[in-house]
């Protein structure tokens, strides 16, 4: 069985429950707030949230983020299973994960990507859900960069014929002429500064936007590189 289609907590190793406290506490934002936006997903955007990017694009959207640094497919999917969508009704989900499954191939990840928009699809019928891209990571070149594009490719392929949902490129314009990553755009070639943030989220806002707007997208919404 893969791994990342099983719904499993992450083990509190540090013994202080923090991962289940935080995961306590969306749940009760799905009781009091009504977002038109939720994200959900991992340590790319777990970092955003109190960043300028997040504050100039997605705070005046109605967004809610529900990321959690270092969360796997698993981790995310045990907590949709167990109420992180729940007394919502948002207009779109957008899902970032599997990154952090650098233990698992690229076929096993795409799969668990999978598993949880075929979970949000069960508790959100109407919703959209968006993909955006897993980033490239690492200041040079290395095989985790190769898989997580491995792993772009594959749900790009297994999203095609899913009805309202998009795939989304955000990986454009963080490595360099060399093959490089700058700290100035990831500053722990893994997660996002300000100036890195602000490249890769304008393209899931215009989307973000459009669809918030015009209720159905029209054409092509995939940006242009």
């Amino acid at each position: 069985m893969n791994p990342c289609v099983l719904p499993t907590p992450v083990l509190d190793e540090d013994g202080d429950n923090r991962w289940h406290s935080i995961h306590r506490r969306f749940l009760s934002d799905c009781r009091e707030k009504d977002p038109d936006v939720i994200f959900l997903g991992d340590c790319i955007f777990e970092t955003l949230q109190d960043g300028e990017a997040w504050n100039k694009y997605f705070a005046p959207l109605h967004c809610l983020n529900f990321s959690i640094r270092d969360d796997c497919t698993e981790h995310v999917l045990w907590r949709i299973e167990n109420g992180a969508l729940d007394n919502v009704n948002p207009k779109i989900v957008v899902l970032h994960v599997g990154t952090n499954n650098v233990n698992n191939s690229a076929n096993e990840v795409a799969e668990g990507v999978l598993a949880n928009v075929s979970k949000i699809r069960q508790k959100l019928p109407n919703a959209y859900i968006l993909l955006p891209s897993l980033l490239p990571r690492g200041q040079l070149p290395n095989k985790l960069r190769e898989k997580n594009a491995s792993i772009n490719e594959l749900i790009n392929e297994m999203t095609k014929k899913l009805n309202r949902v998009q795939t989304v490129a955000i990986d454009k314009g963080l490595v360099q002429s060399d093959g490089s990553i700058s700290h100035h755009d990831m500053f722990d070639y893994k997660n996002l500064t300000n100036a890195g943030a602000k490249k890769i989220l304008e393209p899931l806002y215009d989307l973000l936007s459009q669809i918030l707007n015009e209720n159905e997208p029209e054409g092509d919404l995939t940006p242009s590189e």
